[in-house]
């Protein structure tokens, strides 16, 4: 029993490297499809009121670079779940939020712990609607490219000075995101591998 708390800890402490360190309106008619228009795209994106992706991440640090698979679920205002995939060693490693309540699971050693009355997952940029958020207080430029229209706001937040979203001309979804330091290094890259927009109800959460 000591060696399972030893590990959850260890896991729980990892998680939140995850979550904290490099870490929500209206729902549009048009379900999982959203517009395409150019001129639309930011405002496609401020109207996005729930999303169940799974994404590839990578978090750069000074030393190294640490590589996550995560599936990702989160229903406005602030009902999120998050479950990590790869690395193995955290796998299956679960945050639910409620708007209130942070619970920590570890599904493969049947552990959880819950924080009452936590506040922090607003600041969670690996996930889209933390990008969201910051869109609406923030400054903002489009970039367009070919295929892609890039939306970049500057944030001045502490590890995530700048975010860019670039979204798909031809489904008009998220397709990355990269978090940015204030000399514009990229500390956070996350690429969208499925990600289904508006059609995610908070039991599909909870």
């Amino acid at each position: 029993m000591k060696n399972k708390k030893i590990i959850f800890i260890c896991i729980f402490i990892i998680s939140f490297i995850i979550i904290i360190s490099f870490f929500n309106y209206k729902k549009q008619n048009s379900g999982n499809n959203i517009s395409k228009s150019i001129t639309d795209y930011k405002q496609n994106i401020l109207n996005i009121s729930s999303y169940e992706a799974t994404i590839s991440v990578e978090i750069t640090s000074n030393k190294n670079t640490n590589k996550y698979i995560i599936k990702q679920w989160y229903n406005s205002p602030n009902s999120f779940k998050q479950e990590v995939q790869v690395p193995e060693n955290i796998k299956g490693l679960i945050t639910l939020y409620d708007g209130s309540n942070l619970e920590i699971q570890n599904t493969n050693l049947n552990l959880s712990k819950i924080y009452k009355d936590y506040n922090c997952l607003s600041n969670n940029i690996l996930s889209l609607n933390s990008f969201i958020q910051d869109l609406r207080e923030s400054e903002s430029e489009c970039i367009e490219t070919e295929d892609e229209t890039i939306i970049e706001i500057k944030t001045k937040k502490k590890y995530a000075w700048y975010k860019r979203l670039s979204i798909s001309k031809v489904s008009g979804k998220p397709t990355k995101m990269e978090i940015l330091d204030e000399n514009k290094n990229i500390l956070v890259y996350i690429l969208y591998n499925e990600i289904t927009i508006n059609s995610t109800n908070k039991e599909n959460i909870m």
